[in-house]
């Protein structure tokens, strides 16, 4: 059985290996990008390579910040400088000592800053959009957890 994938739709594959829990990963594609992971010491790891939950919360700022540029381009306004501080709270029970439970975060909150020329009204539509498009935020609206979406509107520099 074969299906179709709409032109639209854009594959994204990584290949990984490792040992322990320390992984080299290489992103696929016409560029590949090797990255690393490894975990606490509490967790098995060496605390060599940023924890795979780092990587998901820069992710989140990564992909708010693509798309938060392609919704300014759709609004017609100017961005420049962004500063993100995402804090992700993890009770680690589940993970680390087999606990019943969910062992997704329990609360992740965004706290962005942006210089823009948008007035208040089209920055809380900006806001709003960049909430609603950014598949990676959209990963973590969906699962469920406890989501602060925090945006600051500074004046372009």
């Amino acid at each position: 059985m074969t299906s179709t994938i709409r032109a639209s739709v854009v594959p994204f594959v990584i290949e990984a290996e490792g040992t322990g829990v320390a992984q080299t990963l290489v992103s696929q594609g016409d560029n590949k990008h090797e990255f690393h992971t490894d975990a606490y010491p509490a967790f098995g790891g060496k605390d060599e390579a940023p924890s795979p939950l780092f990587y998901a919360l820069g992710a989140l700022t990564s992909c708010n910040q693509v798309t938060a540029a392609l919704v300014a381009k759709d609004l017609g306004i100017t961005l420049g400088k962004f500063t993100f501080t995402i804090q992700g709270d993890l009770d680690t029970l589940v993970l680390v000592k087999g606990e019943e439970g969910n062992s997704n975060f329990e609360k992740v909150t965004v706290d962005a800053t942006v210089e823009t020329d948008a007035t208040e009204e089209q920055f809380g539509t900006f806001v709003s959009e960049v909430e609603r498009r950014c598949p990676v935020t959209q990963l973590f609206v969906r699962s469920g957890l406890e989501f602060h979406n925090n945006w600051k509107r500074n004046e372009l520099a």
